[in-house]
């Protein structure tokens, strides 16, 4: 049987105070999120559930012959040691440790620009998990991944508590670089500017892709403010089936010249009449 005076550093004469005390210095200094060990922790819990409650207290100091030996029932921590571990940063500890003990799922985030997310990209990273341990991740982001999709890594999270199945990691995928594209799900917005001589007789203009190509964009005659032209199969890829892409399109704002000389502005009064 485990002496848990000695394990709480104090004599059989302690008092509830001084057993409190001890506890709380502990228990902070050994808690397992805190780097301190597992096991340790738990004889420190073991010590205090038994030497926090008068009854089990006395049964131990007094212990009665029983068939199998001695035994004690682990009840519920004292509603003011939640409170201690809040301060800690560990809200409900001792309640989630009473429903399951589990390893966390950690969450991170990494940035990438618009050409990565419609290339894909292999992510190496260095972490620290809170355990202490390095861990190197490689992370495969699909071609046609979206601001906020998270990448789910089963069995790569924390490990602090042994012997049980490790936590996942999460990593959520940011876009901080969209190259002048404004993007609404696979398809691509971009503007272009062109004079109002253009847009009323039409002309050919050149845009770049995301992929780099240059294409080749005809604006009708007549065209109109804000008017969008599609070009099919230019946009992102989809990340479920890569081979489908939305859509370029083109979205075409007209700038009025405002330098026109005077033969410039008679020719346009005598269009006009």
């Amino acid at each position: 049987m485990s002496d848990y005076y000695s394990i709480l550093g104090i004599d059989k004469t302690a008092s509830q105070d001084d057993i409190k005390r001890a506890y709380r210095s502990l228990a902070s200094k050994h808690h397992p999120d805190k780097g301190g060990d597992t096991a340790k922790f738990q004889e420190i819990q073991e010590a205090y559930a038994v030497l926090s409650d008068p009854d089990k207290r006395a049964e131990y100091d007094n212990p009665r012959p029983q068939m199998g030996g001695f035994h004690f029932h682990h009840g519920p921590m004292p509603p003011e040691f939640e409170d201690i571990f809040s301060n800690f940063g560990f809200p409900g500890f001792f309640n989630q440790r009473q429903r399951q003990q589990r390893n966390r799922t950690l969450n991170l985030n990494t940035n990438i620009t618009l050409k990565e997310a419609f290339d894909g990209k292999t992510l190496l990273a260095n972490i620290k998990l809170p355990s202490g341990r390095d861990q190197m991740l490689e992370v495969k982001i699909p071609p046609g991944i979206r601001s906020g999709n998270v990448i789910r890594l089963t069995g790569m999270g924390d490990d602090t508590i042994p012997n049980i199945p490790r936590g996942d990691l999460q990593l959520t995928i940011h876009i901080n670089d969209m190259m002048g594209y404004e993007r609404v799900e696979d398809d691509l917005y971009k503007e272009i500017n062109i004079s109002c001589i253009d847009a009323m007789l039409g002309t050919m203009i050149n845009v770049n892709s995301i992929d780099g190509r240059s294409l080749e964009v005809k604006i009708p005659e007549g065209c109109q403010f804000h008017q969008k032209l599609a070009l099919h199969g230019q946009g992102m890829p989809n990340v479920k089936d890569h081979r489908m892409r939305g859509r370029l399109i083109i979205v075409v704002n007209i700038f009025v010249p405002t330098n026109l000389n005077f033969q410039q502005k008679e020719l346009l009064k005598q269009i006009q009449s």
